[in-house]
């Protein structure tokens, strides 16, 4: 044992000596019984089902998270929308706490590596009554004690406590993950919901204009049929057109303004009318969009990248890590007390030599019987890693799905955009025929009626193909991970990787 001589020159325990079961534990604790972790391989296919164009010839595509929602969504409106959003979403915010805490847990079960270390000051006051003191005597006595130390540390021989520390922190970047899975199906939500608006709004003024033509229509038609011109069907079927236009206008508004309540809750405030959009981007702006034209042989390994697998894949992480802590368990467990300081009859005396006091209370726990517990809990631990490694698997695959059916609606859509654009410019050929010879009185208003409808259902189902053309880009964003970035070529943080190997 290594002892000093105190002032008073009397042996004594050196404090050092009580910094050595701390020495021990650190040497000790590199030790784990967590099993070493493996990737299981992804169950996809190498290329996206819907991506089947030639590659020859072409270089690796930049992937398309590395690509900033402000060069997806150029629109300086749709842009503050979602910096509003980013801003005031509760949804966002949830997330954003949920880190805090999962940051605060593992602080915790990583503090345990440590001792806790407390310094102590106390006093301790007794009287004895005389039929029960040796003496015969009242006996008061009074003592004081002043001490730092520790209590109940664990050495981590067999790695539970690591294998917990790094469970918590598996977990807490989990909720990181999750964050950024947030923000990036927050960014296509509100944009969607953004451009449905707009879209709305393209039907509200088509209707409203329509209302207008056909209002006008029926004016004519009246006038000729109080001359005695036209006939009383004429007037009838001009007045439905005139009607069914209204029922379209008020069905119209209604969506509109439901669009609004629908973006201002994503939003998590209300909508400034300065940024309600103006329509739908033209083919222009749609042609500048990077995500237009998709570069041909898309890996599957870009799914790697997205939040929700890397969350996946970090749940596992931390499965893997608790089955080291079950596995610890079954092997004894040392725990610590120990204390340093001095102890006086009298508190001027507390600080003098040979005052100075110590413990230390070494204890070993050692698992005989426990009706089974250790080897259910073992078993549950494996079971939740297999678990895991499931949802790890269908998390890639769902995403691998998404991905492949964005890229098969997006060569359907753009062909069905072509033949809706080519139907709108016949129907209003066909339109303003019909609009000529009924004027001449070689065809019945029916004709002209009937084209006016085949125009408008066409105008219509155009804006909704626009819409689509427009929700399959940004769905196609989101599968692929994008809308974490700011800006293209932006730094991405990353949270670095765990070591889940077993030390020897």
């Amino acid at each position: 044992m290594n002892l000093y001589r105190s002032p008073l020159g009397r042996p004594s325990l050196a404090p050092r000596a009580l910094l050595a079961p701390v020495a021990l534990a650190v040497f000790l604790s590199g030790c784990s019984l967590m099993p070493a972790y493996e990737r299981p391989q992804a169950p996809v296919p190498e290329r996206f089902a819907g991506d089947t164009r030639d590659t020859r010839g072409t270089g690796a595509a930049q992937a398309v998270a590395d690509i900033g929602w402000r060069d997806v969504f150029t629109d300086p409106s749709l842009r503050a929308v979602i910096e509003l959003t980013l801003a005031n979403n509760r949804d966002l915010r949830v997330a954003v706490l949920n880190i805090e805490k999962a940051r605060a847990q593992y602080g915790v079960q990583r503090a345990a590596l440590l001792p806790s270390v407390n310094a102590s000051l106390g006093e301790t006051a007794s009287r004895t009554p005389a039929d029960l003191s040796a003496t015969g005597r009242t006996v008061t006595g009074q003592s004081y004690s002043a001490s730092l130390g520790f209590s109940a540390y664990e050495l981590d021989l067999f790695g539970r406590v690591r294998s917990l520390s790094t469970q918590a922190l598996e977990s807490f970047m989990a909720t990181a993950e999750a964050r950024r899975s947030t923000q990036i199906s927050l960014v296509a939500e509100v944009a969607t919901a953004y451009l449905t608006l707009a879209s709305d709004q393209e039907r509200l003024k088509l209707a409203q204009d329509t209302l207008l033509s056909q209002t006008a229509t029926y004016q004519l038609n009246q006038r000729s049929f109080e001359l005695g011109v036209s006939s009383a069907l004429t007037l009838r079927q001009s007045q439905t057109s005139v009607e069914s236009a209204r029922v379209d206008v008020e069905k119209y508004s209604t969506q509109v303004a439901q669009d609004r309540n629908a973006l201002a809750l994503l939003m998590g405030t209300e909508l400034p009318d300065r940024l309600l959009p103006t329509g739908l981007p033209d083919s222009v702006a749609v042609a500048a969009n990077p995500l237009a034209q998709v570069p041909p042989g898309l890996s599957s390994d870009l799914l790697q990248r997205r939040p929700d697998i890397l969350q996946a894949e970090r749940n596992l992480r931390a499965a893997n890590a608790n089955i080291g802590a079950a596995r610890a368990a079954f092997y004894p467990r040392i725990s610590l007390t120990a204390s340093a300081g001095s102890s006086s009859a009298s508190l001027s005396g507390l600080f003098k030599g040979g005052s100075g006091a110590w413990t230390f209370a070494p204890q070993v726990s050692l698992p005989i019987f426990n009706a089974g517990a250790n080897e259910a809990n073992l078993s549950i631990a494996k079971t939740d890693r297999d678990l895991y490694v499931a949802q790890y698997e269908k998390a890639i695959q769902s995403a691998f799905k998404e991905v492949s059916d964005a890229l098969v609606q997006r060569t359907g859509i753009d062909r069905q955009l072509s033949a809706q654009t080519a139907l709108v410019g016949a129907a209003d050929d066909a339109y303003r025929l019909s609009q000529a010879r009924f004027k001449r009185g070689v065809d019945s208003y029916l004709n002209e009626l009937d084209s006016q409808r085949t125009l408008y259902a066409a105008q219509q189902n155009l804006i909704g193909l626009r819409l689509s053309q427009q929700s399959n880009l940004i769905t196609f964003y989101k599968t692929l991970g994008g809308g974490w970035v700011e800006n293209t070529g932006q730094p991405v943080a990353t949270l670095p990787a765990t070591d889940s190997t077993p030390s020897p």
